[in-house]
C-alpha cells in the first residue's frame, strides 16, 4: 500500500502544479500508436523493477 500511496503522490504532481501542460502532454501521448504505448509501457515497467531492485 505504501509503493501505491507513493504512485498517487507522484502522479498527482503533475496535474497539480502544471495542469495546462499536463492537458498538453496527455493529448499527445493519446495521439500516439497502441505500439509506441505499448513500448513506453514496457519500458516504465523495466524502470520501476530496476528501481525496486536497487533500492531494497
Amino acid at each position: 500500500m505504501l509503493a501505491v500511496g507513493l504512485v498517487l503522490i507522484l502522479e498527482g504532481l503533475g496535474p497539480l502544479f502544471a495542469p495546462t501542460v499536463w492537458k498538453k502532454v496527455l493529448a499527445s501521448i493519446s495521439e500516439q500508436s497502441p505500439q509506441s504505448l505499448q513500448r513506453l509501457g514496457g519500458c516504465l515497467v523495466t524502470a520501476g523493477v530496476v528501481l525496486l531492485i536497487i533500492f531494497s
